[in-house]
């Protein structure tokens, strides 16, 4: 299936992908791969920005299936490989679910599921064998909560693909994380699409997040839940 070579699982030989890479999370690990190593590609609807460690950046809408295959197609036509994906890629949304309109519930669903199905899909065939998959749903994913219920459940369908996706990529000889971090203080909180978000306690170092991810995507983990994550 892969028409990329193969992958040793050095990172610091690595063709990386990381979508949302210019957000709260996505940046920290892309600058985690860069400093590894890796050459590091960004894709994120806005441009790149300053600052940022990406060998290049590209401003695409991953909600749509033909811009993801767009996007895969630029980094393995750029640099002959493609060898770790990661999507950060999401939107939160706050309030119970009975006020919460269709439009929002709608935008959860196309960015935080859709997109990265599309991503994924799109991915897979073009990636080196030994690649991995690193995708972010969340300790929500885990445990569903009141005033987060359609947010959550985008994520818990992150999950659910994840699982199966993971059995299917296996016999491409791709890796697939589900990684489920605690609340961590990336901003997202603060610019929800929907709603006010509740008072949280104090959240997990963005750095510290995505070194772990990073770690993980290195030493051969294939889930990585809340209780990986330490503060």
């Amino acid at each position: 299936m892969s028409d990329t070579g193969r992958f040793s699982g050095d990172i610091a030989e690595a063709a990386a992908l990381v979508a949302g890479g210019t957000g709260g999370l996505g940046a920290p690990i892309a600058a985690e791969l860069a400093a590894r190593g890796a050459t590091v590609i960004t894709v994120s609807r806005s441009s790149a920005a300053v600052g940022l460690v990406p060998t290049h950046h590209i401003s695409a809408d991953l909600r749509s299936a033909d811009e993801a295959i767009r996007v895969v197609n630029e980094v393995v036509g750029t640099h002959g490989r493609l060898d770790i994906v990661v999507n950060a890629v999401g939107v939160v949304a706050f309030g119970d679910v009975v006020s919460t309109s269709v439009d929002t519930v709608e935008e959860l669903f196309l960015t935080n599921v859709f997109a990265h199905v599309f991503l994924c899909t799109a991915a897979l065939p073009r990636m080196s064998q030994g690649g991995v998959i690193a995708a972010i749903s969340g300790v929500v994913a885990e445990q569903n909560l009141p005033g987060l219920v359609a947010y959550g459940a985008s994520k818990a369908a992150v999950r659910s693909f994840d699982e199966g996706f993971a059995r299917e990529a296996r016999r491409a000889g791709v890796r697939v994380i589900d990684a489920r971090p605690p609340h961590t203080e990336t901003g997202l909180a603060s610019r929800p699409i929907a709603g006010a978000a509740p008072r949280f306690p104090p959240g997990l170092a963005p750095a510290s997040v995505a070194r772990r991810i990073v770690e993980a995507i290195a030493d051969g983990t294939t889930d990585l839940p809340s209780s990986a994550f330490s503060a």
